[in-house]
């Protein structure tokens, strides 16, 4: 059984249809020279990555980094068919171990990292994943099949207050009291097991006229909020954009494309304290910490354009962020 899920999977990943987000300005970001080193530290469908291999000439490299194996296998099918003069390798792993992944090609300086830190249409789409409210399935949620977290876990095993203050940290989810409530009441029951399971507690722990009144899906928030700690994905951007920063060449570039608010604030953050590390008192005359800019932010963030939204509307919450190294 374990064999037959595995092998539909695959065949499904070979037939997803990837659409990168934001390409063209992705490219123009990233200022390709043929004969570069660039990283794609979140590989996936390989959308960005085809288009960055084929403007790489002779004695150039792309480096492809992603923690979900069969989206790796893809990937690498994918690119085998790229047109171009330059070379590709890629390494299952995840972008916070983006230095140690460099370190095993031999490589201590990139031109360029690309880091699109949205979960892939293909995960949302694929049922047994467990990632989406649109189908009854797994509660799994795992980016990395290996992982030991699962969504399941989380909703079953962490104590009430744990539940709430995730739901919230992780979402802003207003009614984080009550769904973390009405889970414990449920778990007490029986295990939850299903995503259904879960969407009818959220629903059930929501106000009608909440309900009602929301854009999206009511349970929404709250699986964004257990994909998020399942895969620790806040924690690990942090320490992975530093690196990512340490690794970069004079004149190099990391281009962050982000979809929700909490890692727009991260990579804001983390992109002011490289560009002004000084850490001494306001009312110094001069620095003495000894501390210097590393680089620079361009600009405040680039959007999709209309028509992009309209063709793909996935990318509306989007934005690119750029970081130049000096």
């Amino acid at each position: 059984m374990e064999s037959d899920r595995s092998e539909r999977n695959e065949r499904d990943y070979g037939q997803m249809v990837h659409k990168p987000v934001m390409l063209k300005q992705v490219i123009e970001a990233l200022n390709i020279k043929p004969d570069g080193i660039y990283v794609d530290a979140t590989l996936g469908g390989a959308g960005h990555s085809s288009e960055i291999l084929s403007r790489l000439g002779r004695g150039g490299l792309l480096i492809g980094i992603d923690q979900d194996e069969m989206a790796l296998a893809t990937a690498v099918k994918k690119l085998s068919h790229v047109k171009t003069e330059g070379e590709f390798k890629t390494a299952k792993s995840n972008f916070v171990n983006l230095k140690k992944v460099c370190d095993s090609f031999g490589i201590d300086k990139v031109d360029g990292i690309l880091m699109d830190l949205g979960v892939s249409s293909f995960q949302l789409d694929s049922e047994e994943r467990g990632f989406s409210y649109r189908f009854d399935s797994p509660i799994d949620m795992r980016m990395d099949l290996q992982g030991e977290l699962t969504g399941a876990d989380v909703v079953n095993d962490y104590p009430q207050e744990k539940l709430r203050e995730m739901i919230y940290a992780y979402s802003d989810e207003k009614f984080a009291s009550q769904i973390s409530r009405e889970i414990v009441r449920a778990r007490e029951q029986k295990r939850i097991e299903t995503t259904g399971e879960l969407v009818r507690i959220i629903e059930k722990a929501i106000p009608q006229k909440a309900r009602l009144a929301e854009k999206g899906h009511p349970a929404k928030r709250t699986f964004q909020a257990i994909r998020i700690e399942v895969n620790k994905e806040l924690e690990v951007l942090e320490k992975g954009l530093g690196e990512a920063i340490d690794i970069l060449s004079s004149g190099g570039r990391l281009c962050v494309l982000t979809f929700e608010s909490l890692e727009t604030r991260i990579c804001r953050k983390v992109f002011r304290e490289k560009e002004d590390p000084c850490t001494c008192p306001k009312n110094f005359p001069v620095c003495v910490c000894g501390k210097k800019p590393l680089g620079k932010m361009l600009g405040r963030g680039i959007f999709p354009d209309e028509e992009e939204i309209a063709e793909n509307p996935r990318s509306s919450c989007a934005s690119l962020r750029i970081f130049e190294k000096y």
